[in-house]
């Protein structure tokens, strides 16, 4: 059970370190294979990032006005995972804004600088990000909370669907995600790695939540459908793309029901 437990954990601290800033620790040992098997646990680290932001927003708020609790939260959830998911919509949305071809969009993606359709589609991201959050605090506070830690995890199960049932279609030896993108989960550890956000669920008894998550699934298909279309499968990039709409998607649904 123990070399069981220390392979697990291992597993989910190389993920944690290669998703967010947050160090692996000294006695984890850095193997591909446990990159690639991390996938598993993409919703609980979606749990982990997204509770920083709730903690971020619930502690200032008793000192800040709400508008700016929620800014600062913001900040707290972008620092800790190095913009990694925002990176990959930014660079999604002057691919698929900017070219034609499938070897256009890839080519438009890899390059490093920042266009046009990047920086408007961040800062569109980014205020409706803002204010769908600001509009959940002014009905609940319990609700914005429960909401954010919810949205990061599911949007990062939803990243983790379109690379099960969606091809790779970017270039092995110069991706950066290739190690987590290769490998297919069983159809038990997919649902495994549902169980932080079935248990949040479970506790909540809030049923806007559960078809906020089925709203994201149905987007997540249609962003998936969309890359095969365009480019035959997804890139690194694009699944940051998913990440990222599909988290704001999240809170849009429970604001629409809320209302």
């Amino acid at each position: 059970m123990l070399p069981l437990l220390r392979q697990e954990l291992e597993c989910f601290f190389a993920g944690l370190s290669f998703y967010t800033r947050i160090p692996t620790p000294a006695w984890v040992k850095y193997k591909p294979e446990n990159l690639n098997k991390s996938r598993k646990y993409l919703a609980l680290i979606g749990v982990f990032v997204g509770s920083v932001g709730a903690l971020v927003l619930l502690s200032l708020s008793f000192v800040l006005p709400s508008s700016v609790s929620i800014l600062l939260s913001m900040v707290a959830t972008v620092y800790i995972t190095g913009a990694f998911h925002e990176d990959g919509f930014a660079d999604s949305c002057d691919g698929f804004g900017g070219g034609w071809e499938k070897a256009q969009v890839l080519s438009i993606m890899k390059d490093s600088r920042m266009g046009s359709y990047g920086v408007v589609g961040l800062l569109l991201l980014f205020g409706l990000k803002f204010l769908v959050l600001w509009e959940l605090f002014q009905v609940n506070l319990s609700l914005v909370l429960i909401t954010l830690v919810l949205a990061h995890a599911v949007s990062r199960l939803m990243a983790s669907v379109v690379m099960q049932y969606f091809a790779y279609v970017s270039h092995i030896e110069t991706s950066k995600s290739h190690q987590v993108a290769s490998l297919r989960l069983s159809n038990k550890n997919m649902l495994l790695s549902a169980l932080p956000i079935f248990i949040i669920l479970a506790f909540s008894l809030d049923w806007r939540y559960f078809v906020a998550l089925l709203m994201s699934l149905l987007v997540a298909g249609v962003l998936g459908q969309y890359f095969k279309k365009r480019i035959g499968g997804y890139t690194g990039d694009c699944l940051g793309a998913v990440q990222q709409v599909t988290e704001v998607g999240f809170c849009v649904m429970v604001l629409m029901l809320a209302n």
